[in-house]
């Protein structure tokens, strides 16, 4: 059985700023047999994507939102812990290191 589904985020904690790419990274802890993998996006029935990377070049304000990757080796699916990507607006304020 696959178990122990991660999901990365560059940068880190899926915050992006627009315009910016983001890259998603999917791995299992454990897993037998060919692994195969698909992105999904809160909402959406669309597979975004396959494959343990999952890139967007450039990103923009409506790509914000939960993704999460789906990890099976053709008998057992396991799902990722959604990550919730923010996307910053070119005018909003940087959040990291604002003033007090």
């Amino acid at each position: 059985p696959v178990s122990g589904v991660s999901l990365v985020a560059q940068p880190p904690g899926g915050l992006v700023a627009e315009g910016d790419s983001l890259v998603l990274g999917c791995s299992v802890a454990a897993g037998t047999g060919p692994l195969s993998f698909s992105w999904h996006r809160q909402g959406s029935a669309t597979v975004l994507g396959t494959g343990p990377r999952y890139e967007l070049r450039s990103v923009r304000h409506q790509d914000g939102g939960h993704y999460h990757c789906t990890a099976t080796n053709g008998g057992t699916v396991a799902n990722s812990p959604q990550l919730w990507v923010t996307v910053l607006g070119k005018r909003d304020p940087p959040v990291l290191g604002a003033p007090h």
